[in-house]
């Protein structure tokens, strides 16, 4: 960025060398007069009114038009030599709150850039010891003839200077206001409050400027020899007699302008989700099989619990067998005990094997 002035902030015995940038720009379309018969250009001509000449920026100097219109000149040496200190240095009165300032004392904006590498170390510590404290420098300094008020405060890691007004610069509001007395009512402002609400917030850096863009619209038809575009028809405004309802349609209109907003936004989030819906579609299949084995496994389950049941009857055989043993023992233990006779003993004992061949 260009430098338009340079000097040195003055803070207390420490100088800091800098340079004076623009910290902001314009981007607003410029227009040239022209001859509306023909199209040539309408320039402007420096003219030496005694002589009736044109003169060249080398010949045109400055002088102050006293009130009997006499001119007493000016020079660029007379000024560089005014007995202030602010001619080449910015010079720190004091420090304050920022709130301290009246925003409508807020002028230009500029950067103030260090100057060389000597600059670093003192520039560096203005920056850190303006965040600490929180408060922001109140400084006087000299541009364009004239002797301005100036406030430092920190921007990123930059130091910036916004031109002020002096105090005697800013208008009283007087005559602004609504003569009489008006009254509001709580219902009015809560509607107010409500209304404020639903417009809620915005970031500064999503507005820009349409008229600019409407205007560089029409440059590029006509360049282009189209039909340039003409604004929509207004709705011819209505007459407001209630301050009330006109307080709770501009409500009802910015909700549902909110909501609008909320659904678009919500369409485009559920666009930008479609691959993670894929995703989880393909990872059903694997839910559903993992059901699908979950019902084999119960029948697995169900099937051994059935066959318990096929065990139990063959174990019921088999105790069957088991008692049978058993009660031909015990026949065969009371014969031996009653009278010894052992050919009944073997009767038994036949009929025994005889019952176990035939289980």
């Amino acid at each position: 960025m260009r430098s338009i002035w340079n000097g040195a902030i003055s803070f207390g015995l420490v100088s800091i060398p800098i340079k004076l940038v623009n910290a902001t720009e314009s981007h607003s379309v410029s227009f040239r007069q022209i001859h509306t018969e023909d199209g040539g250009r309408i320039r402007y001509r420096k003219v030496c009114e005694l002589e009736d000449r044109e003169v060249t920026q080398a010949e045109i100097g400055k002088a102050y038009e006293d009130a009997d219109g006499s001119m007493i000149p000016i020079t660029d040496e007379d000024l560089s030599q005014l007995p202030i200190p602010t001619a080449r240095t910015i010079e720190i009165v004091a420090f304050v709150p920022e709130d301290r300032i009246d925003p409508l004392q807020m002028g230009s904006a500029y950067y103030l850039a260090a100057s060389g590498a000597p600059a670093a170390k003192p520039y560096t510590l203005l920056r850190e010891a303006l965040k600490r404290s929180n408060r922001v420098a109140i400084a006087k300094f000299a541009l364009r003839g004239r002797e301005r008020l100036g406030m430092l405060r920190v921007v990123g890691d930059a130091i910036a200077m916004h031109g002020l007004l002096w105090p005697d610069e800013v208008r009283a509001p007087e005559g602004v206001a609504p003569e009489g007395g008006v009254t509001v009512r709580d219902q009015e402002l809560d509607l107010a409050d409500a209304l404020m609400d639903t417009l809620g917030e915005i970031d500064l850096d999503d507005l820009h400027d349409e008229y600019r863009e409407a205007v560089e619209e029409v440059i590029a038809a006509k360049a282009a020899g189209e039909r340039p575009p003409e604004a929509p028809a207004e709705a011819a405004p209505g007459k407001v007699l209630d301050l009330m309802a006109a307080l709770e349609s501009s409500v009802r209109a910015a909700r549902e302008s909110r909501d609008g907003e909320e659904a678009g936004a919500a369409e485009e989030a559920e666009v930008r989700s479609l691959p993670q819906r894929e995703t989880s579609s393909r990872r059903a299949p694997k839910e559903t099989g993992g059901k699908k084995s979950t019902s084999r496994a119960t029948k697995k389950t169900a099937a051994k619990k059935a066959e318990p049941k096929k065990s139990t009857a063959k174990s019921a055989g088999s105790a069957k067998k088991t008692a049978a043993r058993s009660t031909a023992k015990k026949a065969t233990a009371k014969s031996t005990t009653r009278g010894g006779d052992k050919p009944a003993a073997k009767s038994t004992a036949k009929k025994t094997a005889s019952r176990r061949r035939s289980a």
